[in-house]
């Protein structure tokens, strides 16, 4: 039984062999057309999930935080790369979102708010979603993410790399990001649910604008209950584990870390699943 529903609905139509149409001396009709467009649909356990227009299911990798396929060789043969010449968005998704990267073999791949779309080899039938959670950093593609969580080397505004303890060095760190895959911050005095950083009139809100998004989904990884709302001088700000989240006005590109040694290593470190709950939780 299917576990979800199509929530835009798709015609088509059984055409004979007409003058309109280009048919084989064999009266067989031409292939048919590609399949075009990403869909929504409502899985039982995931809530909105993306397929494609034959209804498999999309997925998002957590190390493609800058925007780039970081799935090449073996990989490809478990998460095929989603690619359609004429991908557009239906009920629910603006277009605007969907976008299209070129790999370093001229391939090409379809990208949803920026966010490379594969499928899962291991899913059978339209509808199955077995690739959500594997190795930690693969996801179910989704049209409402606000926070997604990305895995990617951390590089300060002055090019310093920092492993996930903020010292200097290679490495892997596992972090949060908003749907557009921009670093989110905390600011190392705030306290729990307590913004202490933003003035009233919000005159240095164009340096670390507050993250202003509501909770509406979350990758598995991540515990949906670690989020909260607090009210900043009449505004929402988003809060993970009682850290006021904050967005990086020097960081132009998704991926970019740069406010991680700003103006010093530490004031304002990204916010990790393993992250500390804030001070003053107790209070």
């Amino acid at each position: 039984m299917e576990s979800y529903r199509i929530s835009t609905v798709w015609l088509a139509a059984t055409v004979a062999c007409l003058p309109v149409f280009s048919c084989k001396d064999d009266d067989q009709l031409e292939p048919e057309p590609e399949k075009m467009g990403i869909l929504i649909q409502t899985d039982a356990a995931f809530g909105q999930v993306l397929t494609d227009s034959a209804g498999k299911v999309l997925y998002l990798f957590s190390r493609d935080a800058n925007g780039n396929s970081s799935c090449a060789g073996n990989c490809l043969s478990l998460w095929p790369k989603y690619y359609s010449s004429h991908a557009s968005g239906s009920e629910g998704i603006d277009g605007e979102d969907i976008g299209t990267i070129t790999a370093a073999d001229g391939s090409m791949q379809t990208t949803y708010k920026g966010w490379p779309l594969y499928y899962y080899a291991n899913d059978g039938t339209p509808g199955e979603i077995n690739g959500n959670g594997v190795g930690g950093n693969w996801f179910v593609a989704k049209p409402d993410y606000s926070v997604m969580l990305v895995q990617h080397q951390l590089v300060g505004g002055n090019g310093t790399l920092y492993t996930q303890d903020l010292t200097p060095g290679e490495g892997m760190t596992r972090y949060l990001v908003d749907a557009y895959g921009r670093t989110l911050y905390g600011f190392r005095n705030d306290r729990y649910h307590t913004n202490n950083f933003t003035k009233p009139d919000f005159s240095n809100n164009s340096v670390w604008p507050i993250y202003e998004s509501e909770v509406l989904a979350v990758p598995s990884a991540i515990d949906r209950g670690d989020f909260a709302e607090i009210t900043v001088h009449g505004r929402t700000q988003l809060t993970y584990k009682g850290w006021p989240l904050y967005r990086f006005e020097q960081d132009a590109l998704r991926g970019e870390t740069k406010g991680v040694d700003f103006p010093a290593v530490g004031v304002w470190p990204v916010l990790r699943p393993d992250s500390p709950v804030a001070e003053g939780a107790d209070d």
